[in-house]
């Protein structure tokens, strides 16, 4: 028995359940016991099923408009397609971010990460400044990219020194601080360019050496595109289903309800 209390107690998944089979139980049982014992059993489980499905259909309208309580995944930003990591800026065009192939002949690793940068903006991108939130989520899923999933670098043998952005517009908006309903919306893509750094010899009892980029390495580019997740779907479906489910007890009760009026205006059939 203490094997099985304390299998219970440290079990987060077995407790999680139990925590909702026994708040199901002592809740709504308990409103379903008392309001059976006066009105009937059948009565008393439409009033409980309406009662319980109109409040989760309130909620989840609240879940939804606010994105909060039951969630889905969240926006986040992914490998895009056909290619990811770029090792020089003359394949960007592969990659659908430039129109053109760059000509980076002779040109060494910083004159070709300029003219690329220069390009990018010419077609549309837009350079995120350091205090921007949006630089920071993206350059930390590239962090994820080329150190998780594709191992191409480890920590501290580069470092980030431009993101682009482009894409994202929303549609339809009254105007630009109200867009509510703007559920169309384009594709949005980030790119973010890191340098190699020069290997630092690490020497005991010494301060770590400033990082330097190493000029004799072209820059590589990190091509994402934007997810949107699905945060507000488990809210939406709870709310579609307890809709349902209170406007078919709703109208049972409704229709019991006529069927009794109409039978007590019946008058009693003489002997």
């Amino acid at each position: 028995m203490l094997s099985v209390l304390l299998a219970v107690n440290f079990q987060p998944t077995i407790r999680g359940i139990l925590v909702v089979l026994i708040m199901f139980v002592a809740l709504v049982g308990s409103t379903y016991l008392i309001i059976g014992t006066n009105v009937g059993a059948r009565l008393g489980f439409l009033i409980t099923a309406s009662a319980l499905s109109g409040w989760m259909f309130s909620m989840a309208i609240i879940w939804a408009v606010y994105g909060i309580g039951l969630k889905g995944p969240e926006p986040s930003w992914q490998p895009a397609d056909p290619i990811t990591i770029v090792k020089d800026g003359t394949f960007l065009d592969r990659a659908e971010a430039l129109d053109a192939p760059l000509d980076l002949e002779g040109m060494d690793a910083s004159a070709a990460a300029a003219k690329v940068s220069a390009a990018l903006v010419d077609n549309g991108w837009t350079v995120l400044g350091e205090s921007d939130p949006r630089r920071g989520q993206a350059v930390a899923a590239a962090d994820d990219i080329i150190q998780v999933q594709s191992g191409e670098y480890e920590a501290g043998t580069y470092v980030a020194v431009n993101v682009f952005d482009k894409g994202g517009e929303r549609w339809p908006k009254i105007n630009e601080s109200l867009d509510f309903f703007a559920f169309r919306h384009e594709p949005r893509y980030a790119i973010v360019e890191i340098a190699p750094l020069i290997a630092q010899r690490e020497e005991p009892g010494r301060a770590p050496a400033r990082p330097q980029i190493d000029t004799a390495k072209s820059h590589n580019y990190i091509v994402m595109i934007r997810d949107l997740g699905a945060r507000r779907q488990p809210a939406l479906l709870i709310m579609f289903g307890s809709g349902i489910i209170f406007g078919l007890t709703a109208w049972s009760l409704h229709r019991r309800e006529a069927i009794l009026t109409r039978n007590l205006a019946l008058k009693p059939a003489k002997a």
